[in-house]
């Protein structure tokens, strides 16, 4: 016999999955976000933790991204730098700019968080 009934973390899941995709894919704001939850049938307190929750979550993992970022840019540019330094034949511009470029990406993003 088959079991139409979803069990109720796969419910949770597809409430989060939803509003999730509203807030990274549709760029909607999480006011907007959380009206949309209560119009789907969800309280306003649940609706308000599962947007903070989100909300937060999203900002620590753009918080790691920028973080290594920076770790990446950082030693691209010293890598970069020091074989230039040591005058192995190459001038290695590329990795010294893009470094730079990468380490100032993740310091703006680690400061717009």
């Amino acid at each position: 016999m088959e079991n139409n009934e979803s069990n109720p973390q796969e419910i949770v899941d597809k409430i989060y999955d939803y509003a999730a995709n509203e807030l990274l894919h549709a760029k909607k704001d999480p006011e907007d976000v959380k009206q949309l939850l209560q119009e789907k049938g969800i309280d306003a307190d649940t609706a308000s933790t599962i947007v903070e929750n989100l909300v937060e979550q999203i900002s620590e993992l753009k918080r790691e991204q920028a973080k290594k970022d920076m770790l990446y840019g950082a030693l691209w540019c010293v890598g970069g730098t020091v074989a230039t330094l040591a005058n192995i034949g190459f001038i290695f511009w590329g990795a010294i700019i893009f470094g730079g470029i990468q380490f100032f990406k993740g310091l703006y993003n680690s400061q717009t968080n």
